[in-house]
């Protein structure tokens, strides 16, 4: 992925999101990550994440996720989280969201479908335009995507 592209914080990894091995404890991955969505979307929207969901009324539920554990992270590993649009439809966009330590090993990835939702009808919603324009500077070039499906 390109920098570009990319959506990308530093996280130390604490000890609320390790077992009692010492190692982060897999679903705070996913936390981590809904944290990294919750941040990107307060960092290239107007009124934030709190905005769209309170005033808007605009929910992005996961309808699917992917996800691949390869290296563990250990109570005070530095690492970036990562977040890139791999496809945007209408209603929905397909998400990489990574982990890798300041080392450059990949820990995490996800691959996540989110839908865009009314909140009222709970039902599958066009992206609003302003959220879609926004988003846009992070999906991936298809010759990214193509070659990353190939790795």
């Amino acid at each position: 992925m390109t920098d570009t592209t990319v959506f990308q914080r530093p996280h130390r990894i604490r000890f609320s999101e390790c077992d009692p091995a010492g190692i982060v404890f897999y679903p705070q991955y996913f936390v981590m990550f809904n944290d990294l969505l919750e941040a990107w979307v307060d960092a290239i929207t107007t009124g934030g994440f709190h905005d769209m969901i309170g005033r808007q009324q605009v929910g992005m539920p996961t309808v699917h996720l992917e996800a691949d554990f390869k290296a563990i992270s250990r109570m005070g590993d530095d690492v970036v989280l990562s977040l890139a649009v791999e496809h945007m439809g209408s209603r929905s966009l397909r998400l990489v969201l990574r982990c890798i330590g300041t080392d450059g090993v990949l820990r995490m990835q996800v691959n996540q479908v989110i839908v865009t939702t009314s909140l009222v009808t709970h039902k599958a919603i066009q992206i609003p335009d302003a959220l879609r324009q926004a988003m846009q500077a992070y999906v991936l070039p298809q010759e990214v995507v193509a070659g990353e499906g190939a790795a």
